[in-house]
């Protein structure tokens, strides 16, 4: 008797304030990766897809993007913490950086 299958792991890798595409607020977003993984025994054993989306905290639209925009927005993201969690120039009343899908 063999048992296999499938396990869903989910990583967030970013919190990004963008303009959400959705409700059209300056709001934060999170980067979020999805990893299903093949289990042989309830062992993870190797990735079967990856997908990467962002999700609106204000009104909860979710938008998949691409891993090469993900990588993009992670690394914005860890470019622009500074002290606190606030991102060097985009403090409270400034512009921020729109999203679009």
């Amino acid at each position: 008797m063999i048992i296999f299958g499938t396990k869903g792991y989910l990583y967030q890798l970013a919190i990004l304030t963008l303009v959400c595409g959705g409700c059209g607020n300056p709001a934060a977003h999170t980067l979020r990766k999805r990893v299903t993984k093949f289990t042989l025994f309830f062992v993870p054993l190797f990735p079967i897809s990856t997908k990467y989306a962002t999700q609106c905290t204000f009104c909860g639209t979710e938008v998949k993007i691409g891993k090469e925009q993900a990588e993009q927005l992670q690394a914005q993201g860890a470019g622009a913490s500074g002290p606190y969690g606030q991102g060097q120039g985009q403090g409270y009343g400034q512009a921020q950086q729109p999203y679009q899908s």
